[in-house]
C-alpha cells in the first residue's frame, strides 16, 4: 500500500501544475473534470478477465489482467482538449506490465449509435470494432509501438493513421497527456511532445472518451476536459 500511495501522490503532483496554469488561461473555459476522490459515478467500465479498477485519494488505479476500458460517462462534443496524467506502474505485480496507454475519443457505436453504453461490450479488444472512433496506442506490443488509428465501424477493419517505433511509456514516470479535438484537427500529446497530428478530412467531431489498456498498471489524475478556441495551425 505505501508503494501505491507513493505513486499515486507522484501522479496528482505532476497533474497539479498544468491544470492550475490551464485554469487560469482566458483561451478556454472548462467543461468537465474529474479529480478521482469520490469513486467511479463519472465512469463505465468494461473489463474483459477481471481486475480492479478504483477511483480514490486522487487517482484512478488500474490494475488489470486483460483488456479494460473505462468510458467517461458524458459525451464530448467539439471543440475541446482533454488533459490528464499517468503513470506506469513497475513494482513487481502480477500486472506491473509497461505497456497500452491507450485511448478511444469521440467514439460512437454504429449499433447504437444514441447511447454507447446500449450495446454491452465485455472489454476484448475486437469487441469495438464497430465504433467509429479515434484510437491511440501509446506502448502497445509489449511497449515497442505507438499507433494513431480511425476506426470505421466495421469487423476486423482499424486502419492505421500513424505507426511509430517511439516514443514509448516510460516506467514510473508520468505521462502528461492532451487530446485536441478541433474540427479536422486531430492530435494527440504527451509530455508537451505532438505524437499525434492529423487532418481529417471527415472528422469525427463528437462522441465519448475513454482510458483504453490490457495487461497493465496504470495510475491516471488530473482529468480534465476545456473548451478551446480554435488552435493556430
Amino acid at each position: 500500500m505505501a508503494t501505491r500511495r507513493a505513486f499515486g501522490a507522484l501522479a496528482a503532483l505532476a497533474a497539479f501544475a498544468p491544470a492550475a496554469a490551464a485554469s487560469a488561461s482566458p483561451r478556454r473555459r472548462l467543461l468537465a473534470r474529474d479529480d478521482f476522490r469520490h469513486g467511479l459515478g463519472q465512469w463505465f467500465v468494461e473489463l474483459e478477465k477481471g481486475g480492479s479498477v478504483t477511483a480514490a485519494r486522487g487517482t484512478l488505479e488500474v490494475d488489470v489482467p486483460a483488456g479494460a476500458t473505462i468510458w467517461f460517462r458524458e459525451r464530448l462534443e467539439g471543440p475541446y482538449v482533454l488533459e490528464y496524467t499517468a503513470t506506469p506502474v513497475s513494482a513487481g505485480g502480477l500486472n506491473d506490465r509497461v505497456a497500452d496507454l491507450n485511448n478511444f475519443w469521440n467514439a460512437v457505436d454504429v449499433r447504437s449509435p444514441g447511447d454507447i453504453f446500449a450495446t454491452p461490450r465485455g472489454g476484448a479488444l475486437a469487441e469495438y470494432d464497430y465504433l467509429k472512433t479515434y484510437y491511440s496506442g501509446f506502448g502497445a506490443n509489449y511497449n515497442t509501438t505507438t499507433r494513431l488509428r480511425r476506426y470505421v465501424g466495421e469487423a476486423g477493419v482499424r486502419p492505421h493513421i500513424h505507426d511509430y517505433t517511439e516514443p514509448l511509456l516510460v516506467p514510473n514516470e508520468p505521462h502528461r497527456v492532451r487530446i485536441v479535438s478541433d474540427g479536422s484537427t486531430v492530435q494527440w500529446w504527451n509530455n508537451g511532445r505532438l505524437v499525434f497530428d492529423h487532418t481529417d478530412p471527415e472528422p469525427y467531431t463528437g462522441g465519448h472518451f475513454a482510458f483504453r489498456t490490457t495487461w497493465s498498471h496504470f495510475l491516471f489524475s488530473g482529468s480534465r476536459v476545456w473548451r478551446s478556441l480554435p488552435q493556430q495551425r
